[in-house]
């Protein structure tokens, strides 16, 4: 995610760090180069009205515009499920030390605590598709989360066998146990909803008839522009493609929240607040927070 601090609106201009115009600078200057060409040549052989140009990219505008919101939507709804993930892990760490009686030992509020990072961070990698470490879990479980396919699901399954047994030393009323069980049931719910969104893109086809009309559109531009607009094309060409190409880049991003992207949810960040969260709560010692990069780039 792209973290920087709100600039001047005439910095805002030519702000590059944390823009899309690094990833599609050449791509625009394609374009440039081609406005210049037509211009150069003279009339065309062909040539295209605006008018009915401009109703193609009115048109356009309005499909993309539309993609963006369901894209957003992905990316607004991912981060509401790992908001709740946060919420719940902080109501079961302060359940699980208040509750029992009698409380729980050090050891046993550091097993809870490192059961509920444990599944911050499987989630994460899940999610991303890589390698968790998952050395905090106690020597028991972390041969079981190895050994699982769904390693999140693994976590929880282990939360529930802590809370029944719990249950079974009489430390903990069913009324509480059912509360407690709730919260697991919403964890449950986090972890399937993100699963949804990764496992469930944008239909492809509707991404790619988009995408090749953008450039299509983009390529052209400057026929229908070279007449009456004369060495103005080159500038009024490259703008109107740079809105449109921009736009499209950002909702391939926008649209898989839980990637490594710049526009993507910082997910290590999240999975960081989560650890911290319930360590403070535990009166452990807190890991440092993530910072953005140089680059304003949070991952």
């Amino acid at each position: 995610m792209i973290v920087r601090p709100r600039l001047h609106w005439l910095r805002m201009l030519f702000v590059w760090r944390g823009s899309v115009v690094p990833r599609i600078v050449w791509r625009l200057g394609f374009f440039l180069a081609l406005s210049c060409l037509v211009v150069a040549m003279g009339p065309p052989s062909f040539r295209l009205e605006p008018g009915p140009l401009g109703l193609v990219g009115v048109a356009l505008a309005i499909f993309l515009g539309f993609r963006n919101s369901t894209a957003y939507d992905r990316f607004w709804e991912g981060r509401k499920l790992w908001g709740a993930l946060v919420i719940v892990s902080r109501s079961i760490t302060r359940q699980a030390l208040t509750l029992p009686t009698p409380a729980l030992t050090r050891d046993e509020r550091r097993d809870v605590c490192d059961r509920l990072r444990a599944l911050a961070l499987t989630l994460n990698h899940q999610l991303r598709q890589t390698q968790a470490d998952v050395t905090t879990l106690p020597e028991g479980v972390r041969e079981q989360v190895l050994r699982a396919e769904h390693r999140p699901a693994r976590v929880l399954m282990g939360l529930a066998e802590w809370l029944a047994e719990q249950r079974r030393q009489g430390r903990l009323s069913d009324l509480l146990v059912a509360s407690l069980d709730e919260n697991l049931n919403r964890l449950s719910e986090v972890i399937g909803g993100c699963e949804r969104i990764a496992a469930t893109p944008i239909p492809y086809v509707y991404s790619v008839m988009l995408h090749r009309t953008v450039y299509l559109y983009s390529l052209l531009l400057p026929f229908a522009l070279a007449g009456g607009l004369g060495w103005a094309t080159p500038l009024v060409s490259v703008f109107i493609s740079y809105t449109f190409i921009a736009l499209d880049t950002v909702t391939a991003e926008l649209e898989d929240p839980f990637g490594t992207e710049p526009n993507d949810l910082p997910l290590d960040a999240l999975t960081r607040h989560v650890e911290r969260a319930v360590l403070e709560l535990a009166g452990e010692p807190l890991p440092p927070a993530l910072l953005p990069d140089d680059r304003f780039v949070l991952t």
